[in-house]
């Protein structure tokens, strides 16, 4: 793998530098780097932005309206974006039921559906998870009946991420529940504006109600909403979480988190001096920095194969990209020490003003610690990427 950079890749970076920081709007980049919620707004007019200047699909084919970028355009694009302060591109659409639908939709649910993701005309959000079927996927208990007009969908989903705003939800259903396990498990696709979808919102630790928990009430599912062929879902499915657990990494992110820990690090005192000079924090930083680098390489590597799909090295990514998350967000709270704001759910409102005793700048407190706990968990958990990674990979 050639990590040389030529001159159209640096001029590439400097182009994506360029139009994130004229384009992206104020109010926006200010909420990234103070740990605040995104309103609905703020993501579709960042996606809208994206779609004006054509960069609304990265990870797409230029046949499906996308970029066509080669994996090092995307990465120079994901990590330019992020240190400016833009806002993850919500992945439901584009990179999780999108490249589904590319490869298993029929023509008609492509040309329905994909493009009216790159302008969030659509709202996507996923119903994989249930109570009691985690991890543990494959024993999900929706069921969908088929009926002479289509199925009857019976159930309840969980941690539906955002599903508060959605208009579409991409969901595993039992379309034969005398098969075992895998087998006899469907996708469909689900107007979430129907009558029989009841949508109530989980608050998590960071005082958030960004996931929820969704009820299926005979809701009904048009034969020409199934992708691919019935029964077969759990193939589309593992097709689908590869693209989420590459997506998972944040390589962005981890590049915006690091800036902002040196930030914090930089203008806190410790000892009586900034606490960027002290030996033990130096060292903590200098190996978050390695680690980083080295997840970055490995994203490269795995991209370098996207022809062939994310495969089991997505659970590496799965894993590093996430702890190295915790890392930074665990390092933030440690340097800001006593004079750290104090927990307060309201801070993460997009609304809210800084009124907080610390200094005022990124806001490296609880609210960002308490929400980076879930990403070893979402996409499936530390301990299942392990177990995928001892079979696929080591052979154990």
């Amino acid at each position: 793998m050639d990590l040389t950079w030529t001159d159209e890749e640096r001029a590439f970076r400097q182009d994506v530098r360029a139009f994130v920081t004229a384009e992206l709007p104020a109010d926006i980049r200010e909420k990234s780097f103070r740990h605040q919620r995104y309103s609905k707004d703020d993501y579709i007019r960042w996606h809208r932005i994206l779609a004006a200047k054509g960069w609304g699909a990265p990870t797409w084919p230029t046949e499906f309206g996308g970029t066509g970028w080669s994996p090092l355009y995307r990465l120079i694009f994901e990590v330019e974006s992020f240190k400016a302060g833009a806002p993850r591109l919500l992945p439901f659409g584009l990179t999780m039921i999108g490249p589904v639908l590319m490869k298993y939709g029929s023509k008609e649910q492509q040309e329905r559906f994909l493009p009216r993701m790159l302008t969030v005309e659509d709202w996507w959000c996923q119903g994989y998870s249930e109570p009691g079927s985690g991890s543990d996927l494959a024993s999900l208990k929706t069921r969908a009946e088929r009926t002479e007009n289509g199925y009857i969908v019976n159930g309840q989903k969980t941690w539906t991420t955002l599903g508060q705003y959605a208009d579409w939800m991409f969901c595993l259903a039992r379309t034969n529940p005398e098969a075992k396990a895998q087998r006899g498990i469907s996708m469909l696709l689900i107007d979430m504006r129907q009558p029989g979808v009841t949508v109530r919102p989980i608050r998590t630790l960071d005082g958030g109600a960004d996931v929820n928990e969704v009820w299926l009430d005979n809701v009904h599912v048009p034969f020409e909403n199934l992708v691919g062929e019935e029964n077969e879902g759990w193939t589309y499915a593992k097709y689908l979480l590869g693209h989420e657990r590459t997506g998972i990494a944040g390589l962005g992110h981890c590049h915006r988190e690091l800036a902002i820990l040196k930030d914090v690090a930089a203008r806190t005192l410790m000892d009586g001096e900034p606490a960027i000079r002290n030996p033990r924090l130096r060292a903590k930083i200098a190996r978050i920095e390695v680690d980083i680098r080295a997840l970055e390489m490995l994203l490269l590597r795995v991209a370098a194969n996207s022809d062939q799909g994310p495969g089991p090295q997505a659970s590496i990514l799965k894993i590093r990209g996430s702890e190295i998350q915790q890392d930074l967000a665990r390092l933030q709270m440690e340097v800001m020490g006593v004079d750290g704001w104090p927990y307060d759910p309201a801070w993460m409102r997009s609304d809210a003003e800084f009124t907080g005793p610390g200094p005022d700048f990124a806001a490296a407190g609880p609210a960002g610690y308490f929400d980076m706990r879930k990403t070893t968990i979402y996409g499936g958990t530390t301990e299942v990427q392990k177990g995928i990674i001892s079979k696929m990979i080591i052979g154990v």
